[in-house]
């Protein structure tokens, strides 16, 4: 491989007793620039372009730290590593604070400076080709793993593998190989469809050991097990928190939390009308109207309020059922604005003393709707990697995250998880129903509903999808993969529209495999 040229500048005191050290360099490529002082190295970066300069920290009259500091005036990103003659804590500071980037310790063979260069300077070129032969690797091995047939286990192993991947490749920006990755995806989407079709009635009727973990698993098999233990638990829904975003977020909280992440299956439809209800009340939708008819019966009469707004009952009910209601009483908290989860936070020691705190935080969600709608959010989020940038930043300077580091510090135990991930809708699907059908984009229910079986799932018998009747001939649609549903009027202007928009409701691995993390203090 031709090697780019590299131009050096090296400023010692001792410059001579080091010509073998820039012989080396020069015959692996590197243009060594040498001077003996300080000054000399001012005035050489002044006049031209290096890509990294060497500094004898003990250099006569000005000193490498001193030259560091005049040279950053003049170039304040040049790369530097300083050789010192001992191992000094305050220069250790130094490389640490990124005043230097990295620093070696006399004597110095011309291995470790060779070493120090390709790190500083080749890493990126270095990493891309490991992760261009990794990739190919792991590329042929998840094909041969798609030829046979796959288990809920696998399924979900895969999906964070291909998750990692995407993070990874996206981070080196290999053009080529996301192209490869979504290729990839696709296929295993469109194997994951028919999974979830010919799997779903079998897991409505079994019994929790044989089928994977669901959404109305999640308060007994990761909440309540805490209680029982004697943790007091902050149990976090973040709506529409997809798994690479939770991996985005995750090196965040290292440094204060012990972290235990595992997995689960959303519930279809992965809409929060469901899959939310499902996790707090522990039920299949089919289950709510006749265990919870009062609630049900409200939900009915009020068309204009949330399908979500009896969330703390629900909980409180399972928590009954299960015989682990605590005392004193578990809180509830809806957060869907910045104002309300500051006052959360200057509240937060009103929460401390309660075996049990259930928070819903909606940004995530709230992000996902409007991007479909508001051209400006769409402009900043092009994409899945822009999308997780986006998650970070704000989980970084939220309120939530400060909430956690405070309960965290308390000796709480924070079991964090979202209800369903999100896919970016890309193939639209023309869909014929009739006027009264629901105007969702990844999943209709109504009447008379038409739709190629390529493109989505039809449930003509609901409850044997856990799911609750819709009248006469109301049936649901599940839309397969990144397949968007469009009605026939106006086909292009809407199709056109909701194009590359990240939605909720069908059948996907972005949608249904979920995070659930354990966090405790560090």
């Amino acid at each position: 491989m031709n090697q780019q040229t590299r131009r050096i500048l090296w400023a010692d005191d001792e410059i001579d007793m080091l010509q073998p050290h820039i012989l080396f360099l020069k015959e692996r490529g590197y243009d060594i620039t040498a001077v003996t002082s300080g000054e000399d190295a001012v005035r050489e970066v002044a006049r031209h372009e290096f890509d990294a300069v060497l500094l004898d920290e003990q250099m006569s009259g000005l000193d490498g730290i001193a030259t560091l500091a005049r040279i950053r005036r003049l170039k304040s990103d040049l790369p530097a590593i300083m050789i010192t003659k001992s191992e000094e804590e305050t220069t250790m500071d130094e490389a640490i604070g990124g005043r230097i980037n990295d620093y070696l310790t006399k004597p110095v063979n011309p291995s470790q400076i060779l070493s120090a260069l390709k790190k500083l300077l080749e890493s990126r070129s270095i990493n891309r080709e490991r992760l261009s032969r990794d990739y190919v690797s792991e590329f042929r091995r998840i094909n041969d793993l798609l030829q046979d047939p796959l288990d809920w286990e696998d399924w979900i192993d895969l999906q964070v593998a291909l998750t990692k991947w995407s993070i990874e490749i996206t981070q080196q920006r290999e053009t080529g190989l996301m192209e490869l990755l979504e290729e990839q995806i696709s296929t295993a989407n469109g194997l994951f469809s028919k999974y979830v079709e010919d799997s779903y009635e079998g897991w409505v009727r079994s019994e929790r050991a044989d089928r994977p973990p669901l959404s109305l698993d999640v308060v007994p098999e990761w909440v309540l097990p805490r209680m029982r233990d004697g943790e007091q638990v902050l149990f976090l829904v973040l709506d529409c928190l997809r798994l690479d975003q939770w991996m985005a977020v995750e090196p965040l909280l290292r440094e204060d939390f012990s972290i235990e992440t595992d997995h689960y299956f959303s519930i279809l439809p992965t809409a929060t009308p469901y899959s939310r209800n499902s996790i707090f009340s522990g039920m299949w939708p089919a289950e709510f109207p006749r265990k919870n008819r009062d609630l049900w019966e409200r939900l009915k009469s009020d068309e204009e309020g949330s399908a979500n707004r009896f969330e703390r009952q629900l909980l409180d009910r399972q928590l009954l059922n299960l015989h682990a209601m605590p005392t004193p009483e578990p809180k509830y908290a809806k957060i869907l604005d910045p104002d309300e989860a500051n006052r959360i936070l200057r509240k937060a020691s009103d929460y401390f003393d309660l075996p049990l705190v259930s928070m819903v935080f909606n940004f995530v969600d709230i992000v996902a709707h409007h991007r479909s709608t508001e051209e400006v959010i769409q402009t900043l989020i092009p994409d899945e990697a822009a999308y997780r940038s986006i998650v970070r930043s704000w989980f970084e300077h939220s309120p939530l995250y400060q909430l956690m580091l405070t309960f965290v510090q308390r000796g709480v135990t924070i079991v964090l998880t979202s209800d369903h991930g999100s896919i970016r809708a890309r193939k639209p699907a023309q869909v014929i129903g009739d006027k009264e059908a629901s105007k969702n984009l990844r999943y209709k229910v109504g009447r008379n509903l038409q739709v190629s079986d390529k493109h989505a799932v039809k449930l003509k018998d609901p409850g044997k999808w856990g799911l609750p009747p819709r009248g006469i001939s109301g049936d649901y649609l599940l839309a397969r993969e990144d397949y968007y549903f469009v009605y026939k009027n106006e086909y292009n202007k809407y199709a056109d529209k909701f194009r590359d928009s990240f939605l909720h409701g069908g059948i996907s691995l972005e949608e249904m495999v979920v995070p659930v993390a354990t966090l405790r203090k560090k």
